[in-house]
């Protein structure tokens, strides 16, 4: 009996070995409140883009004044500004608050992961923030001043653009997001690699395929028809796709699966 108790104990062991064992209530429990610490930091985020709503709103607009000097923004609604408000300051609140949910989420899964998938998950979320950081400022600093420069001043020869506040804020916070989301590229690439479904070898055969698809991407993501912002999009997208080509062969399992052992016919 003695034996069969340790040995349970040790198949039972955590993968990394910290000895550490917790019941279901006592992972309900865990659950609960780190779900709590995160969504106090939502909450607080909340808070705080609602406080500087209007700065973050100014802060939008400035790549729209520096195309046109005395861009002001219309509203024809009576709730309309105060629609978008809100709306900013929830996009503000989650960008603040996420940060923190996501952490608290792998701290929880953290203690049933090998310390090499640790590693994976730990670096994948860091890479991830990283790139979806850098394509938020590319689009608001080198995509979207281009992009505004040509929608606001082509007809404005024979009609003056009275543009929405709300359908202005729309217009540059999904061009901001989706330019985001397409700079997750490498890491996609990267494992389509390192889970088999496509070598780094037929990624990189496939490049034609890849600058057809990002072109094609960037015409849905960016809300312009003007070759220009598509461009300014797909460009990145392209040099990206091959930085995740590099990445997959950096990470592509060298080995291939051993095939499973043929089992005796019976007698």
């Amino acid at each position: 009996m003695s034996q069969q108790t340790t040995d349970s104990q040790a198949q039972a062991s955590p993968p990394d070995g910290d000895g550490k064992y917790m019941t279901i209530l006592e992972h309900l429990e865990e659950l609960r409140r780190r779900i709590f610490f995160g969504a106090v930091f939502v909450v607080v985020g909340l808070a705080v883009g609602a406080y500087f709503g209007k700065r973050i709103i100014g802060f939008l607009n400035e790549p729209a004044l520096r195309m046109v000097p005395n861009f002001h923004p219309t509203f024809i609604e009576p709730m309309e500004f105060i629609m978008t408000y809100f709306r900013v300051s929830l996009l503000a609140g989650a960008v603040i608050g996420m940060p923190m949910l996501i952490y608290q989420i792998l701290m929880f899964v953290s203690p049933g992961l090998t310390r090499q998938e640790k590693r994976w998950v730990w670096g994948t979320v860091l890479g991830a923030s990283c790139l979806f950081l850098l394509g938020c400022a590319f689009a608001y600093w080198v995509a979207l001043p281009p992009a505004l420069r040509f929608l606001l001043s082509f007809g404005s020869d024979v009609a003056t653009p009275q543009i929405r506040i709300g359908s202005y804020i729309d217009f540059v916070t999904r061009l901001i997001f989706w330019t985001g989301v397409c700079f997750e590229t490498p890491l996609v690439v990267m494992y389509l690699s390192r889970f088999r479904i496509l070598s780094w070898r037929t990624l990189l055969r496939r490049w034609r395929e890849a600058v057809v698809a990002a072109f094609a991407l960037a015409a849905i993501v960016t809300p312009t028809i003007d070759p220009v912002t598509q461009s300014l999009v797909a460009g990145p997208i392209v040099v990206l796709y091959f930085l995740g080509v590099f990445l997959a062969w950096l990470v592509e399992p060298r080995t291939q699966p051993q095939p499973a052992p043929e089992r005796p016919s019976p007698a």
